[in-house]
């Protein structure tokens, strides 16, 4: 059985998440990580790790920076979780009704395109002829 380990480096989570370390250090300057420091050395705690893999977690589901930290600052082990739940499925049901806008957007935009192709093939097929 493997034990949780206390710390880890910027490159073992750069690596284990596949990001740049240079992302991680945004997200440091984001708020959203606070590593302890040993000189230049970067020392990041399970704590950390977390908050990394949850930040990831937000930006793959489209969240901006400011909400992954808003949510993320909420989380204490141990309290209850009831509020951030809340909270999430509320940015959660924003974004979704934002990209459901988006994609009606983007709907509209192909049929419009394809409106266009169809009456400028019209044109070019009658020109051919003539």
């Amino acid at each position: 059985m493997e034990t949780e380990r206390a710390e880890f480096s910027i490159s073992e989570l750069a690596r284990e998440f596949a990001i740049t370390p240079r992302a991680i250090r945004f997200y440091e300057d984001q708020g959203l990580l606070a590593p302890r420091r040993d000189g230049q050395r970067r020392i990041y705690t399970p704590r950390d790790r977390t908050r990394l893999k949850l930040t990831l977690r937000g930006k793959r589901l489209g969240l901006t920076l400011s909400e992954i930290r808003e949510l993320i600052d909420m989380y204490e082990p141990g309290r209850d979780e009831r509020p951030q739940l809340e909270r999430f499925l509320a940015v959660l049901e924003t974004h979704k009704a934002a990209l459901e806008r988006q994609s009606e957007d983007i709907e509209a935009q192909l049929a419009e395109i394809a409106a266009f192709e169809k009456r400028v093939r019209k044109q070019l097929g009658g020109r051919r002829r003539g």
